[in-house]
């Protein structure tokens, strides 16, 4: 399935959590990508259609789950390796340099990861959603140094607004040990 807009209302609460995704997928001709509960107990929905609809229901998510929304966000057109990244479907055989960005939250971690794509030439390995984390989320991608570099510093620009990074690193050459345990 191709996904032109993407959105998710990431909550605090998981009984929040679930109401919002319902009345997201109510008020407009949204498809539902993901909805489950993550750790610390937040609830993740993300919804694919077109740019108005999904503007509509991450709305309409926000205004249902008022003060337990953690984090939101809205795509225009998604690059296209983001969820096989969250699937940890990218088959990365020759791993170069490798950066990590985590954040604080699953909505600036894709939000990142979108602007690390689209402004270098990188190869996303994983986008890892809160899950095993205490809320925290974070991207492993990997290229030449130079497009880390660049990519790393795009991902951490398009949500450093939103002050959720956690931290961040680029190693030029990792070792062959790490990256058996990365892929």
């Amino acid at each position: 399935m191709e996904y032109k807009a993407i959105g998710l209302v990431e909550t605090n609460s998981v009984a929040k959590g679930i109401q919002a995704a319902d009345d997201m997928l109510k008020t407009s001709d949204v498809e539902l990508i993901m909805a489950r509960p993550v750790c610390p107990g937040k609830y993740l929905a993300m919804i694919s259609g077109d740019v108005g609809s999904v503007q509509n229901s991450v709305e309409a998510g926000e205004n249902c789950a008022g003060e337990f929304v953690a984090d939101t966000f809205i795509i225009a057109n998604v690059h296209e390796s983001i969820f096989p990244a969250i699937n940890c479907a990218n088959q990365i055989l020759n791993m170069r340099a490798l950066g990590i960005i985590e954040t604080f939250s699953v909505a600036s971690c894709i939000l990142a990861s979108d602007a690390a794509a689209k402004s270098a030439d990188v190869d996303l390995i994983e986008l890892r959603c809160a899950t095993g984390l205490a809320g925290k989320s974070f991207i492993t991608l990997t290229g030449d140094i130079g497009s880390v570099d660049a990519a790393v510093s795009a991902g951490m620009d398009a949500i450093e607004s939103k002050g959720l990074i956690h931290s961040f690193a680029v190693i030029p050459a990792p070792s062959y040990e790490l990256h058996q345990w990365l892929v």
